[in-house]
């Protein structure tokens, strides 16, 4: 389900106001996914995945009601990353057995310190930016398009099979990569500035 109704910052408004569930499933459904993807990106089992996913959403319901958000502070990105690094080491550290909460902060803070770490939150949230792009670009343009860019443009198709395939000529193709990328960079763009 994809809400997409609310600016970063007014969702968070909203979430934090604590009484709009509506507001609550766009904050689940925007960055529900990013949780998963980037668990999986840290080589953990579904079942553990599912698990980080509930413990990282149920930490947020409790912590969101009340939460203000001052970009002087830091960027809602890395809150989000430190609750993440956080449940993927509780969970880790719970299948072997050790229950020593001050082993699992240590890690965490060492896990939001390291490079590789740090890259794959950083991939993870650009493509997180293009999913919500995507979302209004699908909204915005045809679907032929919207095909056409997605085949050439993402999948790096050949232009003339991606014509042929969708009855088009290859300047339709070249053209919908062009309009679309622009307006893509466009929606990327204002999501970033958005996010503080």
């Amino acid at each position: 389900m994809h809400y997409q109704t609310a600016t970063h910052t007014t969702l968070l408004e909203r979430v934090s106001a604590g009484n709009d569930p509506v507001a609550w499933g766009e904050f689940c459904d925007r960055y529900g996914q990013l949780i998963r993807l980037f668990c999986i990106r840290r080589a953990l089992q579904a079942a553990d995945v599912d698990d980080v996913q509930q413990d990282v959403l149920l930490a947020l319901s409790k912590a969101m009601p009340g939460f203000r958000y001052d970009p002087e502070k830091g960027k809602f990105r890395g809150y989000l990353k430190t609750i993440v690094i956080h449940a993927i080491y509780k969970k880790q550290f719970q299948n072997r057995g050790v229950r020593d909460l001050s082993a699992v902060d240590e890690a965490t803070r060492a896990g939001a310190a390291d490079a590789n770490v740090e890259n794959d939150w950083e991939a993870q949230w650009r493509q997180y930016h293009v999913r919500q792009a995507m979302t209004t670009i699908e909204n915005e343009f045809n679907a032929t398009d919207v095909d056409a860019f997605e085949r050439y443009g993402f999948l790096g198709h050949d232009p003339a099979r991606v014509a042929a395939d969708l009855s088009l000529g290859v300047d339709s193709v070249y053209q919908a990569k062009s309009r679309i990328m622009k307006r893509l960079s466009a929606l990327i763009a204002q999501q970033i500035a958005e996010e503080g």
